[in-house]
């Protein structure tokens, strides 16, 4: 890659889509297509005009609709057409989807415990951070394979998945991505492609200090 030389390179903004009745909820959400709440639409819509100012060359999103709306705004300030993939969902979390956080707390708190200590659980019955950072980190290198020199991907996706894909694209071990802290609605990440890889520029930027409300807190 020409940039990476340079310590420039190309960049991937990992952005959360935005606010859902289930996050207000404090419901475990995963895989489980919920839309968009009307503060929701306009989170996307204030972040779109900002993301548009970094002037994306392409855009992919997770094909459940709380991320395709959201990657709807900043294709309608920028005119790119969004990629869908199924691969950007959120976790598929089993029995945990549909719970608040108090009632996972109640029904599974040594599995809940164990995920927070960074072990490898399936919460839920569900899928492994390891098998969500497998389907969706090659995903994302694959669209950003395909950016110019210098150009930047904005990937829409959820907070779980985008913290895994971090973990794994920066190279850590997967008992430190807890060490990420979680995505406020409609903030994103940005990782820059340097000399040595990929690395962390930016982390839940976008909006002043706010809870994370959503299933990676």
């Amino acid at each position: 890659m020409n940039g990476s030389r340079s310590g420039r390179g190309r960049k991937i903004v990992l952005w959360r889509h935005g606010q859902t009745a289930w996050n207000l909820e404090r419901r475990f959400q995963g895989s489980t297509d919920i839309e968009l709440t009307e503060e929701g639409v306009g989170q996307a819509r204030r972040a779109a005009r900002l993301l548009a100012s970094l002037r994306p060359d392409a855009v992919v999103a997770s094909d459940l609709r709380r991320a395709a709306a959201t990657a709807a705004e900043l294709a309608t300030v920028t005119g790119l057409t969004v990629a869908h993939d199924a691969a950007l969902r959120e976790t598929y979390a089993g029995a945990w989807q549909g719970l608040t956080h108090v009632e996972i707390v109640e029904r599974y708190g040594e599995q809940y415990a164990a995920w927070k200590r960074g072990e490898p659980v399936r919460r839920g019955g569900g899928e492994l951070e390891t098998e969500v950072a497998d389907r969706a980190a090659p995903v994302v290198l694959e669209h950003a394979e395909k950016l110019p020199a210098d150009g930047t991907l904005v990937v829409v996706s959820h907070g779980g998945t985008i913290r895994t894909t971090i973990g794994r694209l920066l190279g850590l071990e997967a008992h430190h991505w807890e060490g990420l802290g979680g995505l406020t609605n409609c903030c994103w990440s940005v990782l820059g492609e340097g000399a040595r890889g990929w690395r962390l520029l930016e982390h839940n930027a976008g909006t002043l200090p706010e809870p994370v409300l959503g299933d990676d807190d």
